[in-house]
């Protein structure tokens, strides 16, 4: 896709009225500080009639006055401790064209070639970054990057769709929550989890822990491939998935779904039965924590549910067994490991001199799998005045096991599963992944 880009500057928020101080800023909850410290692309597509970049560029500077932070950069306090400044000194706002129709250009799972669709996520000092591509048949592709550090998928979705609410002329609503403050510690605290191993791990692992899988497989090809998982499927699978629950409840779509995907990887990696596998899972605490978090928290308010299983059990065992283990490891992420986590984080990673094990990055997760579900997350509702995308996917990128779960476009219930796998397992990963045992 040969991508030229017109133009490339900073934009930043646009206010009403006398603009707020550029001197405060925000602290980094302990939620924010766990998380992974990097850049996360999405793409957007949008079949014509499109509305101008001028509109698009107005909006962007109402929806950046509502939420500062990105328009900030990250800095430190007097103490030290990791900050957002909000300074307003803006976002990265890219104009880009290409000679073709998006049809003959774009492919609809992530490829290489989507990496000419956003800035480039390397050595930026922007905390969120914009490319608008247009066609020549009039669609328009929308690359948008964000740190973060900054929020977790349910903010910056939040983010997004009031982007969209702007441009059309609307009021932002709901507006963000932004206290990022209310995470405070029990006094005292109770470590009722061990979180060593978990969120945190000692320093002094990091430079052997990361590179060990990457350098066995480093000569393997990575391929993304995207599977559609219909309604119907869907259905089969969780009855099949809660055959053996032994409870009136049956597991959710989701748990079913990451059972079986998990099964299908590790049987496509033919590894050894004595080896062990886990899965590791997205939890979203604002619906766990008591008193609740309103969904229009800003920031990142995520924990993971770890599933592990011998890679003997988790293949000769029926679906139901994956199900329970997955369902299980879930429930525990509760309001009480919560509030476990927010002690030990405020008390015993300066102690112990610890950092976040999602610091770690990884291109090869093998044997394990990493789960980032979208399934919930208002993504296909960023309508700029023309209508809602008709092409939403994450970026590409070529982390093995890295999975992402994203609702299918055409809103019929269904889910499209992005899984980077090594082109020698793809094949037998293809002939199992739609075999319901």
């Amino acid at each position: 896709m040969n991508v030229r880009e017109e133009s490339s500057r900073i934009i930043k928020p646009s206010y009403e009225g006398y603009p707020p101080p550029t001197t405060n800023h925000i602290p980094l909850s302990v939620f924010d500080k766990v998380t992974f410290d990097t850049h996360i692309a999405v793409i957007y597509a949008y079949r014509p009639p499109t509305p101008p970049n001028i509109t698009l560029e107005l909006g962007l500077q109402k929806a950046l006055s509502v939420y500062r932070e990105w328009a900030g950069r990250f800095g430190k306090d007097d103490n030290g401790e990791p900050v957002i400044l909000l300074n307003d000194e803006g976002v990265r706002f890219v104009e880009a064209s290409v000679d073709s129709t998006l049809n003959q250009t774009m492919p609809l799972k992530p490829s290489e070639s989507l990496l000419s669709l956003h800035p480039r996520l390397e050595g930026v000092v922007e905390l969120v970054q914009v490319q608008l591509t247009r066609f020549t048949c009039g669609s328009l592709a929308v690359g948008f990057t964000a740190h973060h550090l900054v929020a977790d998928g349910q903010s910056t979705s939040n983010f997004l769709v009031a982007w969209g609410q702007a441009c059309r002329g609307l009021e932002i609503s709901p507006l963000p929550y932004h206290d990022r403050t209310i995470f405070s510690p029990r006094d005292p605290p109770h470590f009722e989890f061990d979180h060593r191993g978990v969120e945190f791990m000692k320093k002094k692992l990091e430079k052997i822990y990361p590179l060990y899988n990457d350098f066995i497989y480093q000569d393997q090809e990575i391929v993304v491939h995207k599977v559609h998982f219909t309604l119907q499927f869907l259905a089969k699978l969780k009855a099949k998935a809660s055959s053996m629950n032994g409870s009136n409840k049956p597991y959710s779509t989701f748990e079913s779904l990451i059972a079986h995907m998990w099964r299908a990887t590790t049987k496509a990696r033919a590894l050894s039965t004595f080896e062990t596998t886990q899965v590791r899972i997205s939890v979203n605490g604002r619906t766990r924590l008591n008193p609740r978090v309103p969904n229009e928290y800003f920031g990142n308010l995520v924990l993971w549910a770890f599933a592990r299983a011998k890679v003997k059990d988790l293949l000769c065992e029926p679906l139901p067994y994956a199900a329970k283990l997955i369902n299980d490891a879930v429930e525990k992420v509760n309001n009480d490991y919560f509030k476990s986590f927010i002690d030990f984080a405020s008390y015993k990673v300066k102690e112990e001199d610890l950092s976040s094990t999602a610091d770690v990055i990884e291109s090869v997760l093998c044997p394990n799998l990493e789960v980032d579900s979208w399934l919930r997350f208002p993504f296909y509702e960023l309508d700029f005045g023309g209508g809602c995308p008709y092409i939403f996917m994450p970026a590409y990128s070529p982390i093995e096991g890295m999975l992402f779960l994203l609702p299918s476009f055409n809103g019929d219930g269904s889910i499209d599963a992005f899984i980077p796998l090594f082109r020698d397992h793809l094949a037998t990963f293809k002939q199992i992944c739609y075999s319901i045992e």
